[in-house]
């Protein structure tokens, strides 16, 4: 994984401009044996298909920084990052807060701008105990990873400013939804001084609705410097219409303390790391 840089000064990954370099070395030898043109294009089409698979493997950094594991320093302590997604819920957040003050659990929530301005209170009650509120995008598109780099940085900066107003802190990290992006993220993201951050495990709980199903998704191979991945928001129903976070959590959280596993959130395991 690589180091998170000063986000204010954008440098392009190897992988990319490697894409920009093969692009140009491309057309000039398109231009300069015009009988190679076949070369030429398929030699684009291979990176765009590279640069397509890199956008549509959310764990992937080839794009750019990327946090799948919490850094070295936060490992050794013992340390995980329970993150929790799409919301806020007015049914389901509220439930998942008294879960988290029961087990006296800080976690990581990426909000939805859009929700927070309807559900406001539950974003302000999120930070005011102890958990930090991250930007989850203004609107949760299904087509954000099709945006170029004016509507990243649209779709992000109003997310910004909408959380930042409500909570009173500026998210530090942005996680895309469904992890999906495009090359042109990162730079978005260098401009509004945002980190990328995915997971290391998922419980995939918005289309799984048996608890010890995601439980065992997210406890398999658990080990310090994991970021795991839950959903407040689109959650998941258990047969008898209960969210599926609500019986998973506990047994992740049980069994964390059990193997003397301590959850932080983003901003206190990379507080030190990131600017």
């Amino acid at each position: 994984m690589r180091t998170a840089t000063d986000r204010s000064r954008w440098q392009p990954a190897p992988f990319v401009r490697a894409s920009v370099l093969l692009h140009a070395a491309a057309a000039a030898a398109a231009m300069l044996r015009p009988d190679g043109w076949p070369w030429a294009v398929g030699a684009i089409a291979a990176d765009q298909a590279l640069l397509t698979a890199a956008g549509l493997w959310p764990r992937s950094s080839l794009l750019g920084p990327n946090w799948t594991r919490l850094p070295q320093a936060a490992a050794a302590r013992g340390e995980i990052a329970v993150t929790i997604d799409d919301g806020p819920d007015p049914e389901v957040t509220p439930a998942v807060l008294d879960l988290l003050r029961h087990y006296g659990t800080p976690a990581t929530f990426f909000c939805i701008g859009e929700r927070a301005q309807r559900h406001p209170a539950l974003c302000r009650a999120i930070v005011e105990q102890g958990h930090s509120v991250e930007n989850h995008s203004l609107r949760h598109r299904h087509n954000f990873a099709l945006l170029g780099l004016k509507g990243f940085v649209r779709e992000l900066g109003a997310a910004q400013q909408t959380l930042a107003e409500i909570t009173g802190s500026r998210p530090r990290f942005f996680r895309a939804p469904a992890g999906l992006r495009n090359p042109l993220l990162d730079p978005a993201l260098s401009r509004l001084g945002l980190h990328l951050a995915s997971w290391t495990r998922r419980g995939y709980d918005t289309r799984d609705g048996d608890p010890d199903s995601v439980a065992g998704k997210l406890l398999r191979g658990l080990a310090a410097g994991d970021i795991l991945l839950l959903h407040d928001g689109n959650a998941a129903r258990t047969p008898a219409g209960k969210a599926v976070i609500l019986e998973a959590l506990p047994r992740l959280l049980e069994t964390a303390a059990a193997r003397k596993l301590r959850p932080v959130t983003l901003r206190s395991a990379l507080g030190a790391t990131v600017p």
